[in-house]
């Protein structure tokens, strides 16, 4: 996962590529280079490891001008992060910047030092360059020269190049990762995300899967996988510019937390009505499609992924249907056998995510009943590749812990099990109106949770010396439990594991000592007790405990043991409202250990690797 810019006009370009890669640093911050075709020139490049300010710095001191440039933000996969690996990459008179993985770059390194390459940093990105060049030799045109490239890398990249001797152009090349095109009066953008040229135009093209674009001044021409010149509509870009803005808030995170009640209202908005979801919301052909299945297929990632758990409890227990959960990761590199009329349901975000959309892309040739999709970003190649879509609402989401987006998905999962089984007749009498009803005072309830931010800020001081905890949970707030442990691994660096409470005592039990906290999620429904008699087990090897209760759960607080009484909720619901404090958790715990919030070590977001 990286950042990718890239511009050309008739004024000097690289104030603007510089703060395309500040709004890019989200995707990666091991190291930023940019590359520009000068005034007097020559391609010159200037690469720093570490964050995009360390560039800054070093462009105060040499500035490069020029009106044709690429630039880049790191996430390391092949080599350190270090200025000789940083991009962008040059060979001759080119350079290269990339998104991505190429999976055959050892076979193609050998290929090329054959040929008298050599190579001076330890990436995949280097052979792009130097096979790039030597495809140059016998194709002068750099476009042509790029589209006979491609067709030898494996895996996946956006791309972006400008040649010396030719810098009329920047040319693009997308397979996996996202690239769109900026387009403006008399100069044209590239970047991974619109998000980086906001600034300078708000109208984007977005590049679909196999393009290859040539971006002059004045023109943009593209080329689809066949090799064909092809049109890409021109969108106009709608969102707020206060997306990008922290506000009031310290960190993305903890604004992305407290966005929740606005962001879940807007993904009810249109979807429900008086005591019905609104089946049409997926799509004019969801309730004949809805009708025949018969077992639906869940395939996510990371977040997603426990989103996707948590609807498998529902789609059983509320609409009566079969549901597997998968991640995406496993599911597309292993024998799948498909059951008949199976809804295979995607989860992600960004609708970028490389495994999710391998999946998919697998899916197809398997023979399921059809695809839907739930996802936050409208133009994503999940939401094109797709046969139904529901589109979340959450904004932008720049956190690279993931927040909102994970409980607009808990609620379009809830609208997708409604929607089932309102069609196949297999909701028990009243539930649909009656969790209507409970969506729509969702809001209010997320935003009681939110005003414990205080409380919950306080029990954050426990975690401040600790390296371990456990989070359990029982039912569909395992996958809650899970979550709460992903968040705290994410920003906190605290190893944290999930299980679920019954499971203690095969085996982590024996791990519980008053160095090691455990948090629990306990709703008032019929496994309570149970959880209880779990929690008491914990406590008597000396654990601290932690447990997110409801407030009629009838827990106190007693020694070792911190309750924080949760708004009574819906059994169905609470799923959505226990993620609320344990984001906060994991937000305080790092803000005392001074982590970086919005930029984790080892992080970014995760869109195209493994």
């Amino acid at each position: 996962m990286c950042g990718i810019v890239g511009a050309i006009a008739e004024r000097n370009i690289t104030a603007i590529l510089l703060e395309g890669l500040k709004r890019l640093e989200y995707r990666g911050y091991d190291s930023a280079g940019v590359a520009v075709y000068t005034n007097g020139q020559k391609l010159e490049r200037l690469r720093r490891p570490g964050k995009v300010s360390e560039l800054e710095l070093a462009l105060a001191e040499e500035s490069l001008a020029g009106r044709l440039g690429i630039a880049h933000t790191r996430w390391a996969t092949h080599g350190a992060p270090s200025e000789r690996n940083a991009h962008p990459h040059f060979s001759g008179d080119l350079a290269v910047v990339h998104n991505g993985i190429i999976e055959n770059h050892e076979a193609l390194r050998e290929q090329l030092k054959a040929l008298g390459y050599v190579f001076t940093s330890d990436t995949d990105t280097e052979v792009i360059a130097h096979l790039l060049d030597h495809k140059l030799k016998d194709l002068p045109d750099l476009t042509v020269a790029l589209k006979a490239t491609v067709k030898e890398l494996h895996g996946a990249y956006g791309l972006a190049v400008i040649s010396a001797q030719q810098p009329d152009r920047l040319v693009a090349a997308r397979s996996g990762s996202p690239l769109v095109i900026g387009l403006g009066m008399g100069e044209n953008f590239l970047a991974s995300d619109q998000l980086a040229l906001r600034q300078v135009t708000d109208r984007f093209m977005y590049l679909e899967e196999g393009d290859i674009a040539e971006i002059r001044r004045d023109s943009v021409q593209i080329w689809d996988l066949s090799g064909q010149v092809v049109e890409r509509e021109s969108v106009q870009y709608r969102d707020g510019a206060e997306a990008a803005d922290k506000g009031k808030f310290r960190h993305f995170m903890l604004k992305e937390i407290h966005e929740q009640p606005a962001v879940v209202q807007r993904t009810l908005e249109g979807r429900i009505s008086q005591n019905q979801v609104l089946v049409q919301a997926f799509g004019p052909q969801a309730a004949e499609l809805f009708a025949k299945v018969r077992n639906v297929q869940i395939v996510a990632c990371g977040t997603s992924y426990h989103a996707g758990m948590v609807a498998r409890y529902w789609l059983e227990e509320l609409a009566g249907i079969p549901c597997q959960v998968e991640v995406a990761s496993e599911f597309r590199y292993r024998k799948v056998v498909v059951q008949a009329d199976t809804l295979f349901v995607t989860i992600s975000q960004s609708g970028e995510t490389a495994d999710t959309l391998a999946a998919l892309r697998n899916a197809k040739e398997l023979g399921y009943l059809a695809s839907l999709a739930i996802c936050n970003v409208g133009i994503s190649s999940l939401v094109r590749e797709s046969d139904l879509t529901l589109l979340t609402q959450a904004g932008r989401e720049i956190g690279v812990a993931s927040t909102k987006a994970f409980t607009t998905q808990l609620v379009g999962l809830l609208l997708l099990t409604l929607s089932l089984g309102q069609v196949q007749g297999t909701l028990a009498k009243d539930v649909e109106a009656t969790l209507v009803e409970e969506l729509r005072r969702l809001p209010t309830r997320l935003g009681e949770a939110l005003a414990m931010d205080s409380t919950v800020e306080k029990v954050a001081e426990l975690f401040a010396e600790k390296n371990h905890t456990l989070f359990l949970g029982r039912g569909a707030q395992f996958p809650v439990a899970m979550e709460g442990a992903l968040k705290l691994k994410e920003i906190s660096y605290i190893h944290a594991e999930a299980y679920p409470a019954g499971e203690l005592k095969h085996g982590p039990l024996a791990l519980v000592d008053n160095d090691m906290p455990v948090v629990t999620v306990a709703p008032n429904n019929e496994l309570l007790e149970k959880l209880k008699s779990n929690l008491q087990e914990v406590r008597a090897r000396g654990g601290e405990l932690i447990v997110f209760a409801d407030e009629q759960a009838g827990m106190t607080n007693g020694e070792g043991t911190h309750v924080v009484q949760m708004p009574h909720i819906h059994d169905i619901l609470s799923p959505i409202l226990y993620t609320i404090p344990l984001q906060l958790l994991s937000y305080y715990v790092a803000v005392l250990k001074g982590t970086d919030v919005d930029q984790p070590r080892n992080l970014a977001k995760s869109v195209t690797v493994e």
